[in-house]
C-alpha cells in the first residue's frame, strides 16, 4: 500500500545544492524589491507634488485676475488691445487686416508672477449670435507663456465658431506674460478681419488659503 498510495519519491539532492540555489533566488528577489522600491520613491518625488497641485487647482475657488499691461502686434483704429480687458463684451480688438490675421498677436503682462487656472475668450465683436458674421472668429490660438525664471512654454487653444465666452483650462504658475498668436480663423474673408471681444483670466481666490 505505501507503494501504491504513498506518491512518487523525489531524488534526494546532493548536499549543499539546494541551500545554494535558495540563496541565489533570495539575492535576486532582494534586488528586484529594492529596484521596485527605489523606482516608486523616485516617481513619487517627481510626480506627487504635481498631482497635489493639480488636485488643488481642480477644486480651487476662482477669482478674476487683471493683467497690468496689454499690447498687440497691430490694431484697427478705435479698437486697441485695452478693449480686450475692459469687462465689456460689446467692444473688441482687431488687427486691422483682412482674412484670418494669422501671425497677429496680443500680449498681456503681470507685474507680480501669477498663477492662472482658467481663461475665457469671447470671439467676435459681440456676444450676440446675430453679430457673429460681422467679423472672422479666432479658431486656433497659440499661447506662449513666460514664467518668472524666464522659461517659456506653449499651449494650443482651439475655439468654437459660436457666440459668447469660451472657457479653457490653463493651470500654470509664476506667469509674467502670455502672448496669444492667431494661427487660423473661422469665416475668414477678404472683407473681414478677425475680432476678439474679451479675454478674462482667473486664478485661485485668496479664500482658498483660509
Amino acid at each position: 500500500w505505501p507503494r501504491l498510495f504513498g506518491g512518487r519519491r523525489e531524488a534526494t539532492p546532493w548536499a549543499g545544492d539546494r541551500p545554494r540555489l535558495r540563496r541565489v533566488f533570495d539575492r535576486i528577489g532582494t534586488r528586484i524589491t529594492l529596484a521596485a522600491v527605489t523606482t516608486l520613491l523616485v516617481l513619487g518625488f517627481v510626480y506627487v507634488p504635481d498631482g497635489v497641485q493639480a488636485t488643488r487647482d481642480h477644486f480651487a475657488k476662482r477669482a478674476p485676475v487683471s493683467p497690468d499691461r496689454i499690447t498687440a502686434s497691430r490694431s484697427f483704429p478705435g479698437h486697441q488691445p485695452e478693449l480686450l480687458v475692459d469687462k465689456r463684451s460689446n467692444t473688441w480688438w482687431g488687427p486691422g487686416i483682412s482674412q484670418s490675421g494669422q501671425g497677429q498677436w496680443i500680449e498681456v503682462g503681470f507685474t507680480e508672477p501669477t498663477r492662472l487656472l482658467d481663461l475665457i475668450i469671447t470671439p467676435g465683436t459681440s456676444t450676440k449670435p446675430d453679430q457673429l458674421n460681422k467679423s472672422a472668429l479666432p479658431h486656433r490660438v497659440e499661447a506662449t507663456i513666460t514664467k518668472k525664471d524666464g522659461s517659456t512654454m506653449t499651449r494650443d487653444l482651439t475655439l468654437d465658431q459660436g457666440a459668447g465666452g469660451q472657457r479653457r483650462p490653463f493651470r500654470v504658475g509664476e506667469v509674467t506674460k502670455v502672448r496669444f498668436t492667431i494661427e487660423s480663423a473661422h469665416a475668414a474673408s477678404a472683407n473681414k478681419q478677425v475680432a476678439i471681444a474679451e479675454i478674462e483670466f482667473f486664478g485661485p481666490s485668496s479664500a482658498n488659503r483660509a
